[in-house]
């Protein structure tokens, strides 16, 4: 239990494949003027690296070595096929929204290096959890990229749920405030990088407000030892 727990805590926060490793930004920083496009692209994302952990996990022992890298690369290029076929026969709107960043996922480096680094070395079960972890992880700093483009950008958020969720998310819209002119500077790419950079300069103070607590308190009981034994 204390593994998951592990990848849990390395997926999501520490060792986050878009604020820490900073790992397939290209797409990142490109689709994300809406919170469903990023939505799309994180499931999309999470779906091959549980579908390629797995599966260069059952191989790991029968691969070589030195044809592990292309092997792992046809691996991960099957299950972007599948996934690019299933959202083009299910969710054709947000295929053509998303584009030529749906096959891109072949080149993510935060798939193959987790096919590298974790799943071709543990077992199956550790190792479509640590898919699914750094897959959201990933998802989720899609949507909140996003879905902070989309508010600054247009005032709405959820724009276009129906295109991944079908018809019955047609009201899904949420509108917080109207305006006439959009505000480009969030819509644009310059937002997305400008974006980010607020996302990892907070998740770097939160950081270090962690770690400064930990001292603090590590100090206070350091203090309490030496006055008890004196």
């Amino acid at each position: 239990m204390s593994e998951y727990k592990a990848l849990t805590l390395q997926g999501m926060w520490k060792n986050n494949p878009a604020l820490v490793q900073l790992l397939g930004l290209c797409p990142l920083l490109a689709v994300t003027a809406t919170f469903i496009n990023g939505l799309g692209l994180g499931l999309a994302t999470t779906l091959v690296l549980i579908g390629s952990n797995i599966t260069v996990s059952l191989v790991r022992n029968i691969v070589r070595n030195e044809i592990r890298i292309p092997v792992f690369v046809m691996i991960i290029a099957g299950f972007v096929t599948i996934v690019q076929l299933l959202m083009n026969a299910f969710t054709y709107e947000l295929y053509l929204a998303l584009g030529i960043f749906i096959p891109l996922i072949v080149t993510n480096c935060a798939i193959i290096g987790r096919a590298e680094a974790y799943a071709s070395k543990n077992p199956v079960g550790p190792a479509a959890f640590d898919g699914l972890m750094m897959g959201l992880g990933f998802t989720l700093v899609l949507v909140l990229l996003g879905g902070m483009r989309e508010i600054l950008g247009s005032g709405t958020l959820l724009a276009g749920a129906d295109r991944l969720f079908g018809p019955v998310a047609d009201n899904w819209t949420l509108t917080l405030f109207t305006t006439e002119n959009p505000f480009l500077l969030a819509i644009l790419p310059p937002g997305a990088f400008l974006g980010m950079g607020l996302l990892i300069a907070m998740k770097n103070g939160i950081d270090a407000r962690i770690a400064a607590k930990r001292a603090t308190v590590k100090q206070k009981a350091t203090r309490a030892r030496v006055t008890a034994e004196t």
